[in-house]
């Protein structure tokens, strides 16, 4: 399988690729690539609808150029005190950094929850700040948003430092208040038919805007309690002492 930088050539058949709808696993395979690393390509450069080739390879340049020049590592150099691969789990942050900043989540909020989510635990504003070079008041502003998102909590250690963790069930937690936040937007595009006139156009497409709301809030909320219970059903203990439910026969 190639290895090294992707070429201009290589970037030319990835935006061929997405223009004939292919999935990124399509095209890894015809570039001999993993998957990741097409996908990683295209969303730190505009996304599927607006990757350039151009654009990204010169975008990839300035970046090389712009990176300071590291030092062979020697036997006193740090290393991270996990053993897990510095450069990958950088290129990794980065990935999921862009594709949350095309979901809609802004720059600083995108960084901060991105290094939470990697972090093995919990992580103080002090620790946010060293790790993404940004102020307190950056990582401040993130957190209160993150926040109120229900994405980040935060708790207080022994040394009564307020410490800043994301949860396993993040993401059940997020989903049941997108699907809460849809089905207020149901209720008050319902508010408008009363007041246009039911049987005009305009309240006729509020209506529509409802009834769909409405199917998908009360979707995902019931989808999201069924996998909640699968994924994070505790074990039950039999007499004998042995565990049973998921994974235990």
């Amino acid at each position: 399988m190639p290895g090294g930088r992707l070429t201009q050539q290589d970037r030319q058949r990835i935006a061929l690729g997405l223009a004939d709808g292919l999935a990124y696993a399509e095209i890894a395979r015809d570039l001999e690539r993993p998957t990741s690393t097409v996908t990683r390509e295209v969303m730190r450069n505009g996304g599927p609808t607006a990757y350039r080739a151009d654009l990204a390879h010169r975008a990839t340049e300035r970046r090389a150029l712009r990176r300071k020049p590291t030092s062979p590592r020697g036997p006193g150099a740090p290393a991270r005190s996990d053993g897990r691969d510095a450069e990958a789990v950088g290129e990794y942050e980065e990935t999921f950094t862009t594709l949350l900043m095309h979901q809609g989540v802004p720059k600083m909020m995108a960084r901060v929850l991105t290094c939470l989510l990697v972090a093995d635990g919990s992580l103080t504003a002090s620790e946010l700040v060293q790790r993404l070079q940004v102020s307190p008041a950056s990582v401040s502003k993130a957190i209160e948003f993150l926040e109120s998102q229900g994405l980040v909590r935060r708790e207080r250690d022994a040394g009564r430092r307020e410490r800043y963790i994301v949860d396993d069930d993040v993401w059940y937690q997020s989903t049941i208040a997108s699907a809460r936040g849809t089905a207020q937007l149901a209720e008050v595009a319902r508010q408008g038919v009363g007041i246009l006139g039911r049987d005009t156009p305009a309240a006729i497409r509020l209506e529509n805007i409802a009834r769909y709301s409405d199917f998908i809030s009360e979707s995902i909320l019931r989808a999201a309690e069924q996998v909640r219970d699968v994924l994070f059903a505790k074990p039950e203990v039999r007499s004998g002492g042995s565990e049973s439910g998921p994974g235990h026969g």
